[in-house]
C-alpha cells in the first residue's frame, strides 16, 4: 500500500467541502475519483497533495504520517500531481519547463545530463513538437503532455491527476491513455480524478466515487457506474 486517508475532512467556515473520506491506494494501480462537479473531488486532492491541512482525518504515504505536509515537501518525497488548468512557466520553453523541474523537484541530478534528461522525458511522454517550443503556445494536448514530462521529472512514486484528458478530442483519447498506462507500468501509481468515462473505464483498476463531499460507492469501473446510488448522483431520481 502506497497512500492511506483516514476521515480526511475539509472544512472552509460553515462550509464542509469533504466529509470523512476514508480509502487505501496500492502500488501499482490506478484509482479513478468521480463524481459530480462539486462533490469535493479536487479538495480531497488538495489534502492528500499538501496544499490543504485537513480539518481532521490522517494521511499515510509508505506509512509515513504525511497530514499538513506542504506540497513542496511531499514532491520531494515522491507525490507528484497535475491541475484541471494547465500550469507552465509560460514564458519558458517546454524544455526549460522540464530542466526546472529535475533541478527543484526532489530528484537525484547528481551525475546526470539534465539537457538530456529533459529531452527524454519529453519524448517519453510523446511532446511531438520542437522541444524549444514555447509553453505558452502549445495547444491543449501539447500542454498536457507538458505537465506529466514536468511530474515525471521529480521521480515520483504517486502521480495524481486531475481531470487530465478534460479537452482531449475524442480521436487524442487512445493516445493519452496509452500514454498513461504506460506511466504506470513504468512503476509509478496513479490517482486521478476525471469526468471522461472512458478514460476511466480504460485505465482505472478501481473507482471511488465522492458526492457532497462524502465517499458513497468503490469498486470496479463496472460495479461502481452501474450503482443505483452513483446513477441517482449524476441523474437525479426519477419521478
Amino acid at each position: 500500500m502506497i497512500l492511506r486517508t483516514e476521515g480526511v475532512t475539509q472544512r472552509f467556515g460553515g462550509l464542509t467541502a469533504v466529509n470523512n473520506v476514508s480509502l487505501e491506494v496500492n502500488k501499482g494501480e490506478i484509482l479513478g475519483i468521480i463524481g459530480p462537479n462539486g462533490a469535493g473531488k479536487t479538495t480531497f486532492l488538495n489534502c492528500i497533495s499538501g496544499f490543504y491541512t485537513p480539518t481532521e482525518g490522517k494521511i499515510f504515504y509508505n506509512d509515513e504520517d504525511i497530514t499538513g505536509v506542504p506540497s513542496y515537501e511531499l514532491c520531494k518525497k515522491g507525490i507528484a500531481r497535475t491541475f484541471q488548468i494547465v500550469r507552465a512557466f509560460p514564458k519558458m520553453t517546454a524544455l526549460e519547463n522540464v530542466k526546472t523541474a529535475i533541478v527543484y523537484g526532489g530528484a537525484d541530478v547528481k551525475n546526470i545530463d539534465i539537457d538530456k534528461k529533459a529531452h527524454d522525458l519529453l519524448d517519453e511522454v510523446g511532446f511531438a513538437v520542437a522541444h524549444d517550443t514555447v509553453a505558452e503556445t502549445l495547444n491543449t494536448m501539447q500542454a498536457k503532455r507538458l505537465m506529466l514530462a514536468r511530474a515525471l521529472a521529480t521521480k515520483c512514486q504517486l502521480l495524481l491527476l486531475d481531470e487530465i484528458a478534460a479537452g482531449l478530442t475524442t480521436a487524442e483519447l487512445p493516445d493519452f491513455i496509452a500514454l498513461v498506462k504506460q506511466i504506470r507500468d513504468s512503476g509509478v501509481t496513479i490517482i486521478c480524478i476525471e469526468h471522461v468515462m472512458k478514460f476511466i473505464t480504460s485505465t482505472c483498476d478501481r473507482v471511488i466515487v465522492i458526492s457532497f463531499g462524502e465517499k458513497i460507492a468503490e469498486g470496479t469501473p463496472e460495479e461502481v457506474l452501474s450503482n443505483p446510488v452513483v446513477i441517482e448522483s449524476y441523474l437525479g431520481k426519477e419521478d
